[in-house]
């Protein structure tokens, strides 16, 4: 609906924090926090109730963690978008959420304004894989996966692959469009036949692919 909010369920187990961004977020136009859950299993039920755009998600939590809590959501409704929330620029569990079907990561000791920033880019459908620090989680953890080819990756024409290649080396739209010299409106075609291709639900289970199908690879 256009205009409306961005409506936005917080799920973490200290109280202090779920305040605190709950204050950061609902200060800012266009965006509005509509559910506080303390767990992972509180924030699958809140999902249920609320139908929030954005899930922000904290990655350890008791009972039911963050990666848990995004695979099960995620899989209810392939729309739903999950930003989680890590304390550890190298934390394992995140490249785990990525996989479980989270949009993105953040950690929680950045400046308000991303957090808000995060918020509006997961919102939109994109993934939230900008920063390096992303770059050097992804590659840790994809050294510790088994490499296993993926058969729709035939499915791709040449250009298609050298998009997915950027794209898993953390490059946005326009830096791609800048290395191929080519339009960006040009790359987001490219990057939306490659999602449809590989039958994927955004840029951050892509770039997993990448790495776990040997397409790229680690420190590349």
């Amino acid at each position: 609906m256009s205009g409306a909010p961005i409506r936005v369920l917080v799920a973490d187990d200290q109280e202090l924090i779920r305040t605190g961004f709950r204050m950061i977020l609902d200060a800012q136009n266009g965006i509005e926090v509509v559910g506080e859950a303390i767990d992972g299993s509180d924030a699958i039920r809140q999902f249920d109730r609320l139908h929030p755009d954005v899930v922000v998600m904290d990655v350890r939590m008791p009972h039911t963690d963050g990666i848990e809590a995004a695979r099960r959501i995620t899989a209810a409704d392939p729309a739903a978008r999950v930003l989680i929330l890590t304390t550890f620029d190298l934390d394992e569990y995140v490249y785990d959420a990525l996989r479980a079907g989270a949009s993105g990561f953040l950690l929680k000791d950045r400046p308000s304004e991303e957090l808000v920033a995060a918020v509006r880019v997961v919102a939109t459908g994109e993934a939230l894989l900008a920063p390096s620090v992303t770059r050097r989680l992804i590659e840790e953890f994809a050294k510790r996966s088994p490499v296993s080819s993926d058969a729709s990756l035939r499915e791709l024409t040449d250009r298609e692959r050298d998009v997915l290649v950027l794209m898993a080396k953390g490059m946005s739209n326009a830096e791609i469009a800048r290395s191929l010299f080519v339009a960006e409106t040009t790359v987001k075609t490219h990057v939306g036949r490659v999602l449809h291709k590989l039958g994927l639900r955004d840029r951050a289970q892509a770039v997993v692919l990448a790495y776990e199908s040997g397409l790229v690879h680690p420190g590349d």
